[in-house]
């Protein structure tokens, strides 16, 4: 049984990066389809190349689940920044590399701790387009890292990518940072027995002999660590014949259906909420894939999600599950993170997203639920800054309570009808970019009657917790 589970990475003693932390300023939210970095991830500052924007990504890959043997070519349309590139840098996990080409031209490179450093054989300009190949193969494996591994991972009789935070890279070359988002065409080739389901819309799939080739295009902008592969044998399903308006796509084992038709039976009721409280969905279509093995927590992707066989019960033990990572498209996927530091974005509202699901479809309110969440972080110890978390904490749950506190607090103090136009035009203005912590306080205090600095500030940049919100 394959099992995936979220990293606790060590804190970085870094002053410096703690200084950027402080800011709360490491990036802009910006108009166009990429993001310039105005600064370093403050967790993750080894990864990525501040130098150069990546818009597109298209990779061909041949895998073998047998031997779990990848080889791939991947080009990469890409912008430098305002200085002049005699060289840059890519992301990518222990592979053979077989040549690298800059604007079609052989180029120098380097490999090694993760990193391909890559010299063209004339430098590339300021400000100017170019674009990257770079051909790899071997044996995909989860990023090594002292908290365990993230990536590419082997299944019982197939695979799946798992990338939170920083497994892009066990699969592919990749700009691996949060803010430097890019559309992608993926093609894959696998025996013809198996699935292959990527996240983004299925364009083409062919057969030729024992081989088949999927392709599937992903126009919105997507950070590298939202693209997922899964690879099995699944039966392609519709969740429900009514789905809101958004395509809801299914890819489930036989066996598991029965119990997956009941579980995901109120998906597109959910589909139909959040649209309601969020704003439109923010993509093509929402693809489900249910492995034959357990994992310890679904898998977040863009327009994607991936569940284990232990959360489908035929009972509906798991909907909140499957609220949260609905949740995720709107918190996380469209709207996205300038740093790591600001994840209590994406987990909150999505911790948040299962209290209104429960509230509005006859199940515990929020108010309810928001109680019993506080009674639980009230005995825990008080050391974590939402705002802030130290790295090791950056997945405890406490970020996801915490956050969806937070979502209440401000809920009640700006009143119903205010804080969802709040969240609506929060993921408008903000579709397909990325934003910080001071980003959305900035913006939430937009639509409070009365100042809303004190109560904010209580909840994400202090430790002990605020009084509960009435």
């Amino acid at each position: 049984m394959a099992t995936v589970t979220r990293p606790e990475p060590d804190a970085q003693d870094s002053a410096r990066l703690a200084t950027v932390a402080e800011t709360g300023t490491e990036y802009a939210s910006v108009a166009d389809n990429g993001t310039r970095p105005l600064g370093v991830d403050t967790y993750f500052g080894t990864h990525g190349d501040p130098r150069y924007h990546a818009h597109r990504y298209e990779l061909a890959l041949d895998y073998r689940p047998g031997p779990n043997r990848l080889a791939g070519s991947a080009r990469i349309g890409a912008v430098a920044g305002p200085r002049t590139l005699s060289e840059f840098t890519l992301d990518l996990a222990d592979f053979r590399i077989g040549r690298v080409l800059v604007a079609g031209r052989p180029a120098r490179y380097t490999h090694r701790a993760g990193k391909l450093r890559v010299r063209p054989s004339t430098p590339i300009d300021a400000n100017a387009a170019f674009t990257v190949e770079v051909y790899y193969a071997g044996n995909p494996k989860p990023v090594r890292s002292p908290w365990g591994g993230v990536g590419w991972e082997e299944l019982t009789d197939g695979s799946l990518v798992a990338s939170q935070p920083i497994g892009a890279p066990s699969w592919y070359p990749c700009n691996d940072r949060l803010d430097d988002k890019a559309a992608y065409q993926i093609s894959v080739t696998a025996p013809a027995d198996y699935t292959v389901v990527v996240s983004g819309r299925l364009l083409t799939h062919s057969g030729r002999g024992t081989s088949a080739t999927w392709v599937y295009e992903q126009p919105a902008p997507t950070p590298s660590y939202l693209v997922s592969v899964s690879i099995g044998h699944y039966e392609t399903v519709r969740v429900a014949a009514r789905d809101a308006g958004v395509p809801q796509l299914a890819h489930v084992p036989g066996p598991l259906l029965p119990r997956f038709r009941a579980d995901f039976a109120r998906q597109p009721e959910m589909m139909a909420l959040f649209q309601e409280l969020f704003g439109p969905y923010p993509f093509d279509e929402y693809t489900v894939v249910v492995t034959e093995d357990d994992l310890d927590v679904p898998i977040e992707a863009q327009g994607m999600a991936t569940f284990g066989a232990n959360h489908v019960d035929g009972a509906g033990g798991f909907e909140r599950l499957v609220a949260h990572e609905l949740a995720h498209q709107w918190f996380g996927n469209s709207v996205g993170l300038a740093g790591w530091r600001h994840i209590w974005l994406n987990e909150g509202f999505a911790r948040y997203a299962e209290w209104l699901w429960s509230e509005r479809s006859g199940g515990r309110s929020a108010a309810d639920l928001a109680r019993a969440e506080y009674a639980v972080l009230a005995a825990l110890p008080q050391d974590l800054i939402l705002s802030r978390p130290r790295q090791k904490l950056l997945f405890d749950d406490r970020v996801y309570g915490r956050g969806a506190l937070t979502a209440h607090a401000v809920r009640r103090a700006l009143g119903d009808a205010a804080f969802f136009a709040m969240l609506r035009d929060w993921t408008t203005a903000h579709r397909h970019r990325v934003v910080t912590t001071n980003v959305f306080t900035a913006h939430a205090a937009r639509y409070a009657s009365r100042p809303v600095d004190a109560l904010l500030d209580a909840w994400l940049h202090r430790g002990p917790l605020p009084a509960f919100p009435v």
